[in-house]
């Protein structure tokens, strides 16, 4: 029986939402495999801070997907070097999986090399993870965005639909067209719960609001964002909310280059699980409207630190929501209007006082 709790993000997630710089262009992980077999030394159970080594293993996203992966990557990134830890073994590392044939692979070559704590990135390890767990149950492995039933696993789980929520409301609010657009990347749960949310906040606000809804069912294709957003913005949308990981940086190609071309086209971008302000600078105009921002990498500092502490929540469901801190919505820049913003404010304490439930699948068919 899984046993659920529902754990306290540190209260800067929403504040902090991950600038997307640092690590974007750096391979290293995915390449330094030269000490896959080495082992480390197993002759203290010691887990002082300078003891214990965590790495992960992003989905096909890739750990520069400006989102997602690159998020939990800058966590794990942050806590190795608070902990006084370098990148490689005996540090903090990750592996780059390029297919969900390199799932296992990865995880496994991780473990080979001792690292005390591994994170599987992304619904799409689920399967993976466990039949690792199921085959190494001295390990401990964390998942995030699915749950492992396993004693040895960790799994993380946000209230994405929340977020999103609020991302409806400011969509539908600001949009001058009445017609607005979501590009999902896969039809999975997570994908799921960001599009729920977002039409539940703009119906909430605007019942005849427009939506149009596309699932590229990938999260690495950036050429089907930036299809997908052509045709969506041609037919009027205004205003996008992406939940596509890579693919989703073809949606912001697409609304950089139609503002290129006319410095007042009338285009926006609501970015996805970090501060993705950077993804829209076009000269000294930006078309990133806000990002609905997920905790990713203040939950696995939280969950590195239990494991350090001798805490780790192995066959436990971690959930963070707006509740909790663990999603919200990006400073905008003055994007967003003041009396906008009120609004969003009053629907963000319902929600977190349970006022507004909000659902976790679509209620309109895609």
């Amino acid at each position: 029986m899984k046993k659920r709790k529902f754990g306290l993000l540190i209260s800067s997630v929403v504040a902090t939402g991950a600038i997307l710089a640092a690590c974007g262009s750096d391979d290293e992980g995915a390449k330094d495999t030269s000490n896959n077999d080495t082992t480390g030394d197993n002759g203290t159970t010691e887990e002082a801070a300078g003891d214990f080594s965590i790495a992960m293993v992003t989905d096909v996203g890739g750990v520069d997907d400006k989102s997602f992966n690159q998020s939990a990557w800058e966590g794990i990134e942050k806590w190795g070097t608070d902990n006084g830890l370098t990148k490689g073994d005996g540090g903090f590392d990750y592996l780059q999986s390029k297919s969900d044939a390199d799932y296992n692979t990865n995880l496994n070559l991780l473990l080979r090399r001792d690292f005390d704590l591994v994170f599987g990135v992304g619904f799409l390890m689920n399967d993976a993870v466990l039949e690792i767990a199921e085959q190494q149950q001295d390990a401990k492995l964390a998942i995030i965005d699915s749950v492992v039933d396993a004693p040895n696993v960790a799994s993380v789980l946000f209230k994405e639909q929340e977020g999103a929520f609020l991302a409806g409301v400011v969509a539908a609010t600001m949009s001058e067209t009445g017609k607005i657009g979501f590009v999902g990347g896969q039809s999975i749960p997570v994908i799921e719960r960001f599009h729920a949310g977002y039409v539940e906040g703009a119906k909430a606000v605007n019942p005849d609001i427009e939506i149009d809804v596309y699932y590229a069912e990938a999260f690495d294709k950036a050429e089907l964002g930036k299809t997908a957003a052509n045709r969506m913005y041609s037919s009027g949308v205004d205003i996008i909310f992406h939940a596509a990981g890579g693919t989703g940086n073809g949606v912001f190609t697409e609304a950089k280059e139609r503002k290129e071309k006319d410095p007042n086209a009338n285009v926006w971008v609501i970015g996805v699980d970090a501060d993705q302000y950077a993804e829209g600078q076009v000269g000294d105009q930006n078309v990133t409207l806000t990002s609905m921002l997920k905790g990713v990498g203040h939950a696995v500092i939280d969950i590195a630190n239990r494991a350090k502490d001798g805490d780790f929540p192995g066959g436990e469901t971690i959930v963070y929501g707006l509740a909790e801190d663990g999603v919200g919505l990006a400073d905008s820049r003055g994007a967003i209007p003041e009396d906008v913003l009120k609004t969003v404010e009053d629907y963000k304490a319902k929600i977190a006082s349970g006022e507004i439930v909000v659902p976790e699948k679509p209620k309109e068919a895609k």
